[in-house]
């Protein structure tokens, strides 16, 4: 590895840059046309453009995967570290790296496609005896099942989506009057 592209912004890619050259990489930015004047840019050694020229979204660019891969494969990036946020859990991603022949810095398509399943990431987890806290293996839709469960785990319960959400969605319940409101 030589070239570390870093596909965010701000902080989070200045800390990477740091770690980077610490191993003698090479680092790369990428910025939006609204960042062009961020800082991250001018602390990396190389830096480009992704999405439009002229305004848009500031964040935009830091989601689009095509202009992120045509960058690193135009300018011989050998590795994409996506930091936390915008791309990070995308498996869409980390297949997209990998399948242009760059090295994806963190988990594999499939794990990332297996962990965002909160239900399959539970199940994988009891499968290999990782410690789990009291849940459901499997998602349940149904209101009865979800009060029996919760009568078997015990109150307070935490009902949470099966998938995405970013923590969002997630609702305490403390008793059981509570999950018919």
């Amino acid at each position: 590895m030589q070239k570390l592209l870093v596909a965010n912004r701000s902080e989070i890619a200045i800390r990477v840059f740091r770690a980077a050259t610490e191993l003698g990489l090479r680092t790369v930015s990428i910025y939006t046309y609204e960042d062009r004047f961020a800082l991250h840019r001018f602390k990396s050694d190389e830096s480009y453009l992704v999405g439009p020229e002229e305004g848009g979204s500031h964040v935009k660019g830091y989601l689009d995967i095509p202009g992120i891969i045509a960058i690193a494969k135009k300018h011989n990036i050998d590795a994409i570290h996506p930091g936390y946020g915008f791309l990070a859990e995308n498996s869409h991603f980390a297949r997209a790296c990998a399948d242009n022949g760059i090295i994806f810095i963190g988990p594999t398509a499939d794990m990332l496609e297996t962990f965002g399943d909160k239900t399959a990431a539970k199940k994988l987890a009891v499968k290999t005896r990782v410690p789990t806290v009291p849940g459901t293996e499997d998602a349940l839709s149904d209101p009865a099942a979800v009060k029996k469960a919760a009568r078997e785990i015990g109150y307070p319960v935490i009902i949470k989506a099966s998938f995405g959400g970013g923590g969002r969605g997630m609702r305490v319940v403390r008793h059981e009057a509570e999950l018919l409101s």
